[in-house]
């Protein structure tokens, strides 16, 4: 059975991701998996960073993300990132050099090395675009951002990206077949 750490950046109750977070944790739950979810917004984290050494609160999402399998983060996608309580937690937990260090390599010249190697990430954020708009003129840059430029620095290879494009968009059937796949995504965590 896996620890899973749970990251929501969702201010709306009612929304659809508040939907994905339920019927992540039901299945997870159901299949017998421990779930630790951090609601950024219930919790009022806050997301400004100024250099400052990690608080508390940064400490404790550590501690929990240390003792976890996995990490899930379920947020919106708005202007081609995820909301800024969600982009500041990732600029102040998953920082160096806790979550990852820099090898010199010569010079300014360097590679990141992952400390949370081992873990898996998954990731589930909506759009209010159509997929052929973020895959054709914007080129997948939350995919790739987040996959590569977030969890691979540190050191987290196993990701899933699952995208719910439309969101606002679509009806209830389309929206059902949504929360279906994050039950098979959950089932296979």
């Amino acid at each position: 059975m896996k620890k899973i750490f749970i990251v929501y950046g969702h201010y709306n109750e009612k929304s659809f991701n508040a939907a994905i977070r339920d019927t992540f944790i039901e299945t997870v739950t159901k299949d017998g998996h421990t779930v630790d979810i951090v609601d950024l917004y219930k919790e009022k984290f806050d997301p400004v960073f100024s250099g400052e050494e990690p608080d508390e609160t940064v400490l404790n999402h550590r501690n929990r993300i240390e003792k976890s399998d996995a990490i899930v983060l379920i947020a919106p996608i708005w202007n081609f990132r995820m909301p800024a309580i969600v982009e500041g937690w990732i600029d102040k937990v998953l920082a160096p050099p806790w979550a990852f260090k820099f090898k010199r390599l010569f010079g300014n010249y360097g590679y990141p090395l992952g400390n949370l190697k081992g873990k898996k990430a998954v990731v589930f954020c909506t759009y209010g675009s159509p997929q052929f708009a973020v895959r054709t003129f914007f080129l997948n840059m939350p995919t790739k951002r987040l996959r590569r430029g977030v969890f691979n620095i540190c050191g987290i290879t196993d990701v899933i990206y699952r995208r719910y494009f439309a969101v606002p968009f679509v009806g209830d059937k389309k929206r059902e077949k949504f929360l279906k796949d994050v039950q098979k995504t959950a089932s296979n965590i």
